[in-house]
């Protein structure tokens, strides 16, 4: 029969099921057909943290979510317009999310008595009215999927296991995603294992032709390829972005790149990626404990290489005192802490911006060291890139703060130009520095630059220049230990005074206020860009006027920070954690900023933002300025309820 066309603009589409039954390789193979056929996008993957969590139960349902569309989105979107519920947990799991009238296909397979109960369900859904505000296609995928590839040969198991890839078929004829990609995917991955490979493509094709056929499915979709600046872009996510932006900024600065790393989720898939790339002068070294990882890193920057260790917030608890050896010592070395939910193990598989405070403060003594944080799966790579130029230019660690959102998270990335990427010059010490009374000249190892207050990188072993560095205090110039507390008092604030100087060298903030008459400022850091740039979307379509603006540099803020925030009359920091930003901004500037707070492991929905920020300007409206306080205070409360 003939099948209608529906133009659409945009589409949010999950993949549901159990740990598994495929769905991150489902939503990760369209995903890449939709990069490849040029639509914008953005995923959101959501997976227990066991590797084989409880079949049937709420607990074990992995997820994948992509949102695609014909211009340019920042989220992986707040409600699905789609869910591919692959049994009856998934659907429980999922359902609630989803608006209504949206469209829920169902495998029906599993929909017997035992798998109802450990889902929650009393009854059976689909033979009750609890779907009928949504259009429900029930399908038996995995009898349809056996069918297709029974001429193989394969257990009836791995026949069924095969039923992602019908599903991946018929979403595809749905939204007339191209195939050859994931065809061409499966040819490679079970090269070796000819009725695996030919069983998958066989159940891949079947979906699709299911979709054509059916008298099910009577639209297909269309979304238009999106505009874009001109370049070359792949589908990247922000763990790969990472990695890449390290390799770069390494080449960039003519070093080495060490990585000593422990394997932790959400972060090691940076130490995976890396060490593929030895070709490029990157060692990588699996360590047997997270101490052993940035202790090795810290070596290889004291021996002139680049020092790179990973890890998410449970293994920078360890790895703190080196970190403050590496804020002694005055080495460059780049910390990437990948955060996800906690206190302790918490939630490994979920994501969270709760590690602000631990990277500002979580060491003994004054040991201030910069933070630089991305803001989407592609800035990953200028992120990486900036941490390392700091790191180098003013001898100091830095900590480089991503987070699970943005770590298995992916949209389309315009790979940059070598001419776009910074020039890192790590400018090591080649002869002595200081003279002596007696004439003697000597290399010490903590004269200071005048621009930057870095010391001399000085690479062991260089004749003329042999020197003592260490966590003992040292003093001045010299180097030489010392305990004199006038002494021990102008280090500190010189090493205080080095990360403040990092300042001078950054660009304006940049804020997005259209108009120049808002009142209300979204001042946001990380992984929350995507949702603040939504909402704010929102609420300008209602009508309203409100700024937006995005701290990359957390430590030291931008120099014109201060005076932005007091040209508003209030701010709203949205933060997946309870306030850690909005401390910093009230005790450093004394504005009494409206924290918006979050901390369930799941990125903030941009609707619920937006529906917040809304209340926040309306309450500015008929204030003067000397209200803003009080309006800041009892606006508060409303979001924080």
């Amino acid at each position: 029969m003939a099948k209608q066309v529906k133009q659409l603009d945009r589409v949010i589409i999950r993949f549901a099921g159990d740990s598994g039954d495929g769905m991150q390789l489902t939503g990760d193979r369209f995903t890449q057909e939709t990069a490849s056929f040029g639509n914008d996008l953005s995923t959101l993957p959501n997976f227990p943290a066991e590797i084989r969590a409880p079949q049937g139960t709420l607990p074990g349902v992995s997820s994948f979510q992509v949102h695609f569309a014909d211009h340019d989105i920042l989220t992986p979107g707040d409600r699905p317009d789609v869910l591919v519920a692959m049994n009856p947990a998934a659907l429980k799991a999922n359902i609630g999310d989803l608006p209504k009238g949206a469209t829920v296909i169902v495998d029906t397979h599993d929909f017997n008595k035992r798998n109802l109960a450990k889902a929650g369900y009393a009854e059976d859904p689909l033979e009750t009215d609890q779907l009928d505000e949504y259009q429900l296609h029930a399908v038996d995928l995995t009898g349809m999927t056996v069918e297709a590839v029974k001429e193989f040969g394969l257990s009836r198991k791995n026949a069924a296991r095969a039923k992602n890839m019908f599903a991946l078929g018929l979403v595809s004829w749905m939204y007339g995603r191209p195939t050859e990609t994931t065809i061409s995917f499966l040819e490679k991955r079970f090269a070796k294992v000819a009725d695996i490979r030919d069983a998958n493509i066989a159940a891949f094709k079947a979906g699709w032709n299911f979709g054509e056929t059916t008298e099910a499915f009577v639209v297909q979709y269309e979304i238009k390829p999106a505009p874009m600046s001109s370049g070359t872009y792949r589908n990247i996510t922000g763990n790969l972005a990472l990695a890449y932006g390290l390799v770069a900024g390494a080449v960039q600065a003519d070093l080495p790149l060490f990585l000593g790393s422990y394997p932790i989720t959400p972060a090691s898939d940076i130490l995976h990626e890396l060490s593929k790339h030895k070709r490029f002068g990157v060692i990588t070294f699996q360590a047997e404990d997270e101490i052993a990882g940035i202790g090795a890193a810290l070596g290889a920057s004291f021996g002139g290489a680049l020092g790179v260790t990973t890890t998410s917030g449970p293994g920078i608890a360890l790895k703190s005192e080196t970190i403050g050896l590496a804020v002694m010592t005055e080495l460059p070395l780049v910390v990437v802490d990948v955060q996800r939910g906690g206190p302790s193990t918490g939630l490994p598989t979920k994501t969270e911006q709760a590690d602000l405070l631990q990277a500002m403060f979580g060491r003994n003594g004054e040991s201030p060291l910069p933070i630089v944080a991305p803001q989407s799966p592609g800035d990953c790579f200028d992120a990486a890139v900036e941490a390392i130029r700091i790191a180098v230019t003013y001898r100091t660690p830095v900590m480089l703060l991503s987070d699970g959102m943005l770590a298995n998270g992916s949209e389309p990335w315009r790979i940059p130009e070598l001419s776009e990427l910074p020039t890192i010059d790590p400018a090591f010490a080649t002869e002595p520095n200081h003279q002596t009374g007696e004439g003697k000249d000597e290399f010490w190892p903590y004269v200071r630059d005048e621009a930057t207050l870095a010391r001399p990188w000085a690479v062991p072993g260089t004749a003329g220049l042999e020197h003592r560095i260490g966590g003992l205090e040292k003093g001045d110039g010299h180097g030489n230990i010392s305990y004199d507390p006038a002494n021990h008092d102008l280090m500190v604030r010189t090493r205080q005074a080095k990360v403040d100087r990092i300042a001078d060298a950054l660009p304006p903030l940049q804020v997005d206020d259209p108009s120049g008459r808002a009142r209300v400022l979204v001042l946001g850091w990380g992984s929350t860009y995507g949702p603040i740039g939504a909402a704010v979307r929102r609420v300008r379509n209602a009508g309203m006027e409100v700024a937006q603006a995005h701290l990359r540099h957390l430590n030291p803020f931008p120099k014109d920070l201060g005076e932005v925030l007091k040209r508003y009359d209030a701010v709203m920091v949205p933060e997946m954690n309870l306030g850690q930003l909005s401390l910093l901004l009230r005790a450093k500037f004394l504005v009494d900023v409206v924290g918006y707070n979050q901390v369930n492991g799941m990125p903030i929905k941009a609707a619920d933002l937006a529906e917040a920020v809304t209340g926040l300007v309306e309450s500015t409206v008929g204030t003067d300025p000397g209200a803003a306080s009080g309006t800041a205070d009892r606006t508060h409360q409303e979001v924080s309820s």
